[in-house]
């Protein structure tokens, strides 16, 4: 999308660093760690050399260099263009057109399209769609696959067990639609932008702002024109700022930004830690044979063991040709070092239940993205003064349900309404610069969005027990199905999923088969199909708190996992140049922002910021 007044916002922009940057550049910072492995001291060059880690008042490259920033106000900043994001901006634009006010809402997305990063399965329930445009089909909205067959399994490697599925089970998908999500957002963004929103698309918000009163004033874009080893280029521009009444934050799973605000306003002090998944998906053009649109396949089971949270999705959309969306998705408080998500799903293709389906097709699309499990017991504090947190962002996700869309509208609508009319009233006496919004809160704690997960708030967690997966589901078919999550005890999950890994010495390494090129494929020609890019010489937004950790403890004591979690090949422990030891390599230009490393890394060393804009996947309609 073009932003409304993208020409003023280039214009404001142009207060650009008029000096060159110095000949002498700095020489890379060495570190000398011992590698516990050789048992011999070795020096590393520096990985990390982003400004969030090496701050530039303290680089004499810097010097001299215009930092100044232009900013702009708006009543609402919203940052995010995905479900939770846009259904907010969409709902505050109807209620001021609906009372004739005058309302300005900005949105800033750091893909460089709305839906281009926009990653699920995904089977959507209509509700809060319906809620937000009751005349969604007149409008072109592209739902066009009901659901018209439900299949779930339990595989063992070479057989299928068939699960009934009942009625009030949360799997049961009467009644929804199978999509492309990105898709469905890019649609969002047009009825956005037609009722009047700002949409600024390649803007990542990088930075929260603060007033002197300790509240939200609004977010900065990222700087542009950094030279990979940190220097400022010639053509160096400083982002911009946005200041605004509320700031409501929508970034998605494991924000960036959101992970500031736990810190600053203890918005964690009374919930569990968040327990997270990744989810990997493809699309497929297949035989028509094989074909039958509205079909939506579940399972559990193989490859995993019974103590590995996951499963599978095979989706056939109809969409003029034969295609199916599937996907993996492995709980990320998985014990064993030696797993990677990546290989299980390509291992869970060859399953005789799934390969007939793929054989003889053709896969179009891959990607990645971390999900939000935790549930209510892991929802923060979502306001504070001057901003709110949305949708996928807090984690409002059903689990058990694998929805989170219809969710994540939901709470983006009810945030927009406690807003506007916090915005709009004009005998509000505000003890904060930035507006306080508490009642966004409590009416989405007296929504069905509460109710909803409230009753299957023990699913997830109950799958901690000797039996695993199978204590789970039986804990589901007596406590869920048959009370309806009316249980008089919430059940704890955990801890953090960077903490359950056991050292490699204690696993046993897990042999994947070789793919066929066929039905299963390897890491880096999936990763082409994501059409991830970033520019190159700017740097590496994975970052690290302490270069030297990689080798001397997560290689050391965990044969390095971040080789095999992440599901884009970032992460490589290759050779040192002198042939003695090891050093971490990272392929930022790979990276397709899942999040996982920011989630799993053992050593919590990874800090994963957002790069240049428009940098990251692709997606198209994934």
């Amino acid at each position: 999308f073009e932003p409304r007044c993208f020409h003023e916002l280039i214009a404001h922009r142009c207060i650009r660093a008029l000096k060159t940057v110095p000949a002498d550049h700095a020489a890379p910072q060495l570190y000398t760690v011992v590698h516990r492995r050789t048992c011999s001291s070795v020096t590393t060059p520096r990985i990390t050399t982003h400004y969030t880690i090496h701050p530039r008042d303290k680089d004499p490259r810097w010097e001299g260099v215009e930092m100044e920033r232009f900013a702009d106000e708006a009543d609402v900043v919203i940052v995010g263009g995905g479900p939770a994001g846009l259904s907010a901006a969409i709902r505050l634009k109807q209620l001021a057109n609906e009372q004739e006010k005058e309302l300005r809402v900005c949105l800033v997305e750091k893909a460089s399209q709305i839906g281009a990063h926009t990653l699920s399965g995904a089977c959507l329930e209509p509700s809060a769609l319906i809620e937000l445009f009751p005349d969604w089909k007149e409008r072109g909205a592209p739902l066009h696959t009901p659901v018209t067959e439900d299949v779930f399994s339990i595989l063992t490697e070479k057989y299928r067990i068939p699960v009934p599925m009942l009625p009030g089970l949360p799997m049961n998908n009467h009644g929804n639609y199978i999509v492309r999500l990105g898709n469905f957002v890019r649609w969002l963004g047009e009825q956005a932008e037609e009722l009047g929103v700002e949409l600024y698309p390649g803007y990542a918000a990088a930075e929260v702002l603060f007033h002197e009163d300790g509240s939200v004033k609004g977010i900065a874009t990222n700087d542009v024109g950094i030279a990979k080893d940190g220097s400022p280029k010639d053509v160096f521009e400083r982002g911009m700022e946005l200041h605004a009444k509320v700031t409501m934050f929508g970034e998605g799973c494991h924000g960036h930004l959101a992970k500031q605000l736990y810190k600053q306003f203890n918005l964690r002090e009374n919930c569990e830690p968040q327990t997270y998944a990744i989810g990997l998906k493809e699309v497929w053009t297949i035989d028509e044979k094989k074909w039958r649109p509205g079909r939506v396949e579940h399972s559990v089971g193989w490859p995993l063991n019974r103590n590995t949270y996951g499963g599978s999705f095979l989706y056939h959309l109809n969409e003029g040709e034969p295609l199916v969306a599937l996907g993996f998705v492995v709980g990320l408080d998985y014990t064993n070092p030696y797993l990677s998500p990546f290989r299980e799903f390509q291992r869970w293709k060859h399953h005789p239940f799934v390969a007939p389906t793929l054989e003889g097709g053709n896969r179009i699309a891959y990607g990645a993205r971390a999900l939000n499990e935790g549930g209510i017991q892991s929802i923060p504090k979502l306001t504070f003064p001057g901003g709110m947190l949305i949708g996928c962002s807090p984690g409002f996700m059903n689990v058990p349900k694998i929805k989170g869309t219809h969710t994540a509208m939901k709470s983006g609508m009810l945030a927009a309404e406690s807003a506007f009319a916090k915005i709009t009233d004009e005998n509000l006496n505000s003890e904060t610069t930035g507006l306080h919004v508490p009642e966004y809160a409590e009416n989405l704690k007296k929504s069905w969005i509460w109710k909803e997960l409230h009753a299957v708030r023990n699913i997830r967690p109950s799958f901690h027990n000797y039996f695993g997966l199978y204590g789970g589901m039986v804990y589901t078919g007596i406590f869920y199905w048959v009370l309806r999550g009316k249980e008089p005890w919430t059940l704890k999950h955990c801890g953090l999923d960077s903490a359950q890994l056991k050292p490699a010495k204690d696993c046993t390494p897990i042999e994947y088969p070789k793919p066929d090129g066929k039905i299963s494929f390897d890491l880096l020609s999936s990763v082409a199909l994501s059409g991830t890019n970033h520019e190159g010489d700017q740097p590496a937004h994975l970052t690290l708190k302490d270069d030297s950790v990689p080798v001397a403890r997560n290689l050391a004591i965990y044969d390095g996992p971040e080789q095999r979690f992440c599901p884009a090949g970032v992460y490589e422990y290759v050779p040192l140049e002198t042939g003695e030891g090891m050093r971490l390599q990272i392929n930022a230009q790979n990276c397709v922002h899942c999040k996982t490393c920011d989630i799993k890394d053992p050593s919590q060393n990874i800090n994963w910021v957002v790069p240049e804009g428009s940098g990251g996947p692709a997606y198209n309609g994934m």
